[in-house]
């Protein structure tokens, strides 16, 4: 590295406060990000400018060694970090930069690292004593070049895949007729006007049950609790830790949007009397209560993969009638802009938090229509979905093969010499 890096120490003297110099942070990923830091540091500050390099000292062997970016026209670090300026005439910055992320050069910037355990430095000579493979320039812009054309090939699929995706749910959409209602207008209005409180009343609801409302296209919609039941689940405490009984149970962790993740699974404890209104059931549709926005309405099918397995009151428990309604297509219609738009419509706020009830879940406007029906707009869904995941998985095999090339390129070649 000493024949194509230079070490810049160049001092930065600032009174009190570090003004248009811009503290930065190297990520364990080499990512050079700005701090939130106006004051100076304490001690000798240096200089480092778009196109440098940098590494903490501490964390290089984890990966903390990066490029300043163009967004940072004048960094500013410490000793902790070592700065060193390129040879223009020998090396390309973007080749480095792919050079810094290898496996390859990670195993040797790690095995440079010296010192107590758990407090292990890289040296600025420690680094520029590590050797790499430099390639002449013109060899350098042709692997750039390579590795460029394969991750636009990639982007380009993923980007084809979100509108395959896109499409595929306004096909759903739009034969149902649930689009999410406009933005609601930027002005003020009243909390709540004494002459609309009779819609809130008992006759007022049992009326909008009768009368379901219709979509745009026709549809009639049904609440989602006229054609299956609503429940929670097993409320956690002292008393029923694992024991004689321990059953496994879902948590909103497991829960995730469209997938069941059950690598970690827990246990409580339900007796056997409890066990026939608590037991999951295959096709029970499970949905997050909430805790943060992102997570309202999150909902999974459980299709029976555990034993006996029961869920926390924080997910909510959806299980249909079979003969009115298919457990994927109310996930469907959930995962639909016209549900999640509800649900962030009828959560319940507090700083940083949202949740939803069982009778909100219940109220949701599913559309009534046959069993039949349902199946064909999933069967058109999920044949969308599956061609935005095959051109995705492409994607990924693109990006992984030109990643193995690439390094195959510097390295194996330099072994072999």
């Amino acid at each position: 590295m000493s024949d194509v890096l230079v070490k810049r120490n160049e001092p930065v003297r600032v009174d009190g406060v570090l003004g248009d110099w811009q503290a930065i942070t190297i990520k364990f990923s080499g990512e050079v990000l700005p701090r939130e830091r106006t004051e100076a540091f304490k001690g000798a500050m240096f200089a480092a400018y778009p196109g440098d390099l940098a590494f903490s000292k501490i964390d290089a062997r984890n990966g903390a060694v990066g490029l300043i970016p163009s967004s940072i026209p004048k960094a500013v670090v410490t000793s902790e970090y070592p700065v060193f300026t390129l040879k223009a005439d020998k090396l390309r910055a973007e080749y480095l930069h792919h050079l810094l992320r290898a496996d390859h050069f990670k195993a040797d910037l790690q095995r440079k690292a010296s010192g107590t355990s758990g407090r292990k430095r890289v040296t600025p000579e420690g680094f520029l004593s590590l050797e790499v493979p430099v390639p002449t320039l013109d060899e350098q812009d042709a692997l750039i070049a390579v590795y460029a054309d394969a991750l636009a090939r990639a982007t380009q699929l993923e980007q084809d895949a979100d509108v395959i995706e896109r499409d595929g749910w306004q096909a759903f959409e739009a034969a149902l007729g649930v689009t999410p209602p406009p933005p609601l207008p930027d002005r003020p209005v009243f909390v709540a006007r004494f002459k609309d409180v009779e819609r809130w009343s008992h006759e007022s609801i049992l009326r909008s049950l009768d009368q379901a409302p219709t979509a745009s296209s026709g549809v009639r919609m049904v609440p989602l609790g006229q054609r299956g039941k609503v429940s929670y689940g097993i409320q956690k405490c002292p008393a029923n830790r694992p024991a004689v009984h321990a059953r496994p149970y879902l948590r909103v962790a497991n829960v995730q949007r469209g997938v069941l993740d059950l690598s970690e699974i827990k246990y409580i404890n339900v007796p056997d009397e409890e066990m026939p209104k608590l037991r999951l059931e295959v096709g029970d549709v499970l949905l997050c209560e909430g805790n943060s926005p992102d997570l309202v309405g999150r909902g999974a099918i459980w299709r029976g993969e555990i034993e006996d397995c029961v869920h926390q009151n924080h997910v909510l428990r959806v299980r249909v009638n079979r003969e009115h309604l298919l457990p994927d297509f109310v996930l469907a219609v959930i995962n639909s802009s016209h549900g999640q738009a509800y649900f962030r419509s009828k959560a319940k706020r507090t700083t940083n938090l949202a949740s939803i009830n069982s009778k909100e879940v219940a109220a949701l406007p599913i559309p009534d229509i046959s069993v039949s029906q349902q199946r064909n707009l999933l069967e058109a869904l999920n044949s969308q979905t599956l061609a935005a995941e095959t051109k995705r998985t492409e994607a990924i095999t693109i990006r992984q093969s030109a990643w193995g090339a690439f390094e195959a390129a510097l390295f194996t070649a330099a072994e072999e010499k």
